[in-house]
């Protein structure tokens, strides 16, 4: 780039690389610099889903931080912190540690710790619930024992009368 004074005038004239492309600048403002580049905002996390399809049967162990969807056989633990959701039709034996925990299928286990669990009405359960948060749909069934509403802070009636006495 090139600078000169032109005779006659305060302006400062800049040439770029080609001759026929000059810009004429006030003689106060002189060229700013660069500015740098604004940053690029971190792309929002978005929870994934790894999906147990119809046709498999698998039997180990679930952990992570993403959603599963069951729609076939699974033996074993889930333990995520995503959104668990059992479709119809769909089988998990085992126990549960979730978010959000949806059942439509079958579930042989406890779900131990859930801030919410919707039992939809083609749902079968059989084990116990403990959750924040818990949904019975008419015509779902269950058999076990459920604790819910007693989220952290809170204590039982039972507890506060055992303390008074």
């Amino acid at each position: 780039m090139v600078n000169w004074r032109d005779s006659g005038t305060n302006a400062k004239k800049e040439v770029a690389d080609f001759p026929n492309e000059a810009v004429t600048t006030p003689p106060s403002q002189a060229p700013a610099p660069p500015r740098p580049a604004d940053p690029i905002p971190a792309p929002k996390t978005v929870a994934k889903e790894s999906v147990i399809a119809a046709d498999l049967s698998i039997e180990g162990k679930i952990e992570g931080a993403g959603h599963v969807r069951i729609a076939g056989k699974f033996k074993g633990d889930v333990n995520v912190k995503g959104d668990l959701t059992i479709e119809q039709g769909a089988k998990l034996t085992g126990s549960v540690r979730a978010e959000k925990v949806t059942l439509s299928g079958e579930l042989d286990g406890n779900i131990e710790a859930a801030k919410r669990v919707d039992l939809l009405a083609s749902s079968a359960m059989n084990g116990d619930i403990k959750a924040d948060d818990l949904i019975i749909a008419s015509g779902a069934r269950l058999r076990g024992h459920v604790e819910c509403g007693w989220a952290d802070g809170k204590t039982s009636a039972k507890s506060d009368d055992s303390a008074a006495a």
